[in-house]
């Protein structure tokens, strides 16, 4: 008798998964994968193939895990991919205590009704949804996929699984990008022929209205454009000796807000705006001394471009922020009748360190990157200090926009024409509406982000290069595996269940899609590839 073969065992699955909180850079985090290793060693074919449950490490004590299901008879093989960890809970308040167990949870909302936006309270009051946080984003999908394994490794289903779930998805991707490692070595030492990459995202709504039901063939590129603005700095008092590095940044953050530059479309969808997630002043403390380092991030989704092509378009609106720039402060300095302090220039971080070496020697560099990099702080503050400690040593390119990429670093990934993956949507459009009647529509790019990523890589120009070199982490506490993507030829899809408002206190899983539907959708994916020529 299986595990996990029904609606309401699936269900309980997922509320055990739930309870067990992973959010990212927490101990719970840690503690997970270890877990359900110990749940999938019950599952019969794993106690007898013990060898085939696998922990493998990611970075600050994380780990990832996968259980490989083999028929000795199959080269075909599904890799099915999800990640544990969830975003934080502060925002449900006085309910926080009750975010990672959503039967409960489910019930105590009703006594909050008030709080919630019309939509919440319907979804609320229909009884169709189960509420916490993980419940959408996205245990359910792990749950789906645990249950999935057990049940082809009891039927001895013709066909090789890979399950993989992963930390640190909703930060820097991590755990896939450490597992994409084992997952060739899985290859090599199996057999294995990648056929399908399966993710188990949730089904994120199209606008905020949207219930239909999706499928994705292919998720969206991210990428960070950022810069480091150094000016010159002066006593708040003496405001034209020098020049604040927040009037240089105003400049660029205002070219790059919503710049259509940086749109791309294809089959007929659309990436969104460039936004900025970050802007601040890198100063410790408060004083009189006008600010003189900056720091910005921006956001820019993709499609096709590559982190060259990215760059490129970055360096030209930042060279057209700086002749504005430049042209203001002339006036400026016209109208005051006070000597120019400087143009602004533009420099990419690769050759303020082409420029750093030859004053500084390579050896300081490589000293200056490992000293910051056992330094605690996120990736991002990292980068902004190993890029200002240099322009502190090289200041007579001041002032100046450096510009550069800070992680995270997600290339997009679309096999839509592909024809195994032609043939897995009609499968699912088929069993949707013979079983449930329910219209499936499928999606190009999935739009919430997902480790797919770090599979399939296409880059023929070898555009990562340049992502190497102008990230000033690389190698140090970042770093992506790209040669080793690109061995994981196969195409991509993703099945998932549907949910809402995923990353906020009104997350929800949609109990029947979850439970019932999406589990046959799986199935009819997995023999599908099973039975395809293509």
């Amino acid at each position: 008798m299986r595990h996990w073969g029904t609606p309401d065992t699936l269900r309980a699955l997922l509320c055990e998964l739930v309870s067990w909180h992973s959010r990212t850079l927490t101990e719970g985090e840690i503690e997970f994968p270890k877990k359900v290793y110990e749940k999938m060693e019950a599952v019969p074919y794993f106690r007898a193939n013990p060898t085939h449950l696998h922990l493998g490490d990611a970075d600050y004590g994380r780990r990832f895990f996968t259980a490989l299901y083999k028929h000795e008879k199959a080269e075909k093989t599904i890799v099915l991919i999800s990640h544990f960890d969830t975003v934080s809970t502060e925002e449900y308040g006085e309910l926080e205590a009750l975010a990672f167990h959503p039967e409960q949870l489910t019930k105590e909302l009703k006594n909050y009704m008030d709080e919630l936006h019309p939509d919440a309270q319907n979804d609320l009051k229909s009884g169709n949804y189960l509420w916490g946080r993980g419940t959408m984003d996205m245990k359910a999908g792990l749950a789906i996929h645990m249950g999935i394994i057990e049940k082809a490794a009891d039927e001895g289903w013709p066909v090789n699984l890979v399950l993989v779930t992963v930390p640190d998805e909703e930060v820097n991707s991590s755990g896939m990008r450490e597992a994409v490692v084992h997952l060739n070595e899985l290859k090599e030492v199996h057999g294995l022929d990648y056929t399908l990459f399966l993710n188990g995202e949730p089904v994120f709504s199209q606008n905020p209205t949207d219930t239909s039901y999706n499928v994705y063939s292919g998720t969206i590129g991210k990428i960070m454009p950022s810069a480091l603005f150094y000016g010159r700095e002066t006593h708040v008092g003496e405001p034209l000796s020098g020049m604040t590095s927040p009037f240089i940044a105003s400049f660029l953050t205002r070219k790059m807000e919503w710049n259509p530059r940086f749109k791309e479309t294809d089959f007929g969808e659309t990436t969104p705006l460039p936004v900025t997630l970050q802007q601040d002043d890198l100063r410790l403390n408060y004083s009189a001394q006008t600010p003189f380092g900056t720091a910005a991030l921006y956001n820019v989704f993709t499609m096709k471009k590559t982190a060259a092509d990215v760059m490129n378009e970055f360096e030209q609106v930042a060279l057209s922020a700086a002749a504005e720039c430049n042209q203001w402060y002339r006036e400026l300095c016209e109208r005051e009748g006070i000597p120019s302090v400087g143009e602004v220039g533009v420099l990419r971080y690769s050759e303020l360190v082409a420029y750093a070496e030859k004053k500084l020697g390579r050896d300081y560099i490589v000293a200056l990157k490992h000293d910051i990099g056992g330094h605690e702080g996120d990736d991002r503050e990292k980068s902004f200090k190993i890029a200002d400690t240099l322009m502190i040593n090289c200041q007579e390119l001041a002032p100046a926009m450096v510009i550069m990429f800070t992680p995270p670093y997600y290339p997009p990934v679309n096999t839509s024409e592909h024809p195994l993956v032609l043939e897995c949507v009609e499968a699912v459009v088929k069993s949707a509406k013979d079983h449930f009647d329910l219209p499936v529509e499928q999606i190009h790019y999935f739009n919430g982000i997902s480790d797919l990523s770090y599979v399939n890589y296409k880059d023929e120009n070898k555009g990562w290069a340049v992502y190497e070199k102008n990230t000033p982490v690389w190698n140090t506490t970042y770093s992506i595996p790209f040669e080793e993507m690109h061995k994981l030829e196969g195409p991509v899809l993703n099945v998932g269940p549907f949910g809402k408002d995923a990353h906020k206190r009104t997350e929800r899983l949609h109990i029947e899609s979850a439970f019932v539907k999406t589990p046959v959708f799986v199935e009819e994916v997995i023999k599908t590839v099973m039975g395809s020529g293509a």
